[in-house]
Order: C-alpha cells, then structure tokens, then sequence
C-alpha cells in the first residue's frame, strides 16, 4: 500500500471571488487486480496496456486505488505532480525479490502481445489455484506469483526424457552386477 499526501492549498474560487483552503488529505491506495477490475468495468478497456491514459482515466484509476473512505471528491483535483510521481513509482515497483532470464526470441521474430485483462489475470489464478486474496496484493508481486506457479506447473508437467534401448541394457548390466556382488537373486 501507498499512503500520499495532499497538501493544504489556496485556491481561487471564482463564482464567490474569494480564496478558499483546504486542508491537508492523506491518502492510502492500493495497486491490485481489484483496483484494475473497478476501473476496465467502468472504462470498458485493459488497464495494462502500450496506450498511454488520459488525465481522467489516470485520476479515475486513483480513484479505484483509494482505500482511505469518505474521501471528497475534490481532493483528486488537487494530486500534485509529486503525488503522481509517487503513485507512478508504487505502480512501477516490483514488490519482489524474484526475477526471470527472459528466454531469447526465436528468428529475432517479435513476440505477439497478448491484450491482458483483469478477468484473464483472474483465469490465471483460477487455473494456478492461486488464493483469491491475492487479488489485494500489489500487481506485479501478483503478477510474479502467477508467473512463478506458471513455470513450476510447467516444470512438474515436462516429460521426463525417453528411455533408450542403449540405457535400459546398461542399467541391466549394473543390477545384475549388484545382485552378483551382493549374492541376491532380485
């Protein structure tokens, strides 16, 4: 979780032609699949994209972030440049210690993007039987996990290699010569 900031501010309100202050707001956000879930619904497109977001869309997602409750809307309006650098890093952190050697593309053939969104990420866990409430962690710590159960379910699923005859004659070999040694029939 993110706790931000947004500090006490003089504005002009121009219908009263007055400054107005606000008072300083704290708020706790949170980058997960259910914050992701909350904003596709409303905008009807994936959040982990190449498309860079609108203001709006960007404000909106901090909107789906927020646990703080209560919040005045208005307070949104106020994120400064600092506030959106620190949502920006949170966004970015990996939250983990666990990295990946990315395997080399085959004919330097680029790889097909494949469109993410917050129901695939949910089929992952389903199928990974992945508990749903990681769907509060950060992202990409959960974005790591899935890649993690994801290697190891393919690692416990490879086929071990095929006995040849060559192998099986010599292993023959070493069995008998231990029933000899050992004076055993089997």
């Amino acid at each position: 979780m993110l706790t931000i900031t947004i500090p006490a501010q003089k504005l002009w309100d121009n219908k009263k032609e007055e400054f107005v202050y606000t008072k300083e707001c704290t708020l706790t956000l949170e980058h997960s699949l259910v914050s992701i879930s909350k904003w596709e619904s409303k905008w009807h497109k994936p959040f982990i994209s190449d498309n860079k977001k609108t203001t709006e869309e960007t404000i909106d997602y901090v909107k789906h972030m927020t646990i703080t409750q209560n919040v005045d809307q208005m307070v949104y309006d106020l994120l400064t440049e600092y506030n959106f650098r620190q949502i920006s890093e949170y966004i970015d952190n990996k939250m983990t210690a666990t990295w990946f050697s990315e395997s080399k593309e085959v004919n330097n053939a680029p790889k097909k993007k494949e469109v993410i969104t917050s129901e695939l990420i949910y089929y992952w866990m389903i199928s990974l039987e992945i508990p749903f409430e990681c769907q509060k962690w950060h992202l990409n710590r959960l974005m790591t996990l899935i890649k993690v159960c994801n290697a190891k379910a393919k690692a416990a699923n490879a086929k071990p290699p095929k006995n040849t005859k060559k192998s099986l004659a010599s292993r023959a070999e070493i069995n008998a010569a231990r029933r000899k040694a050992l004076g055993t029939s089997g």
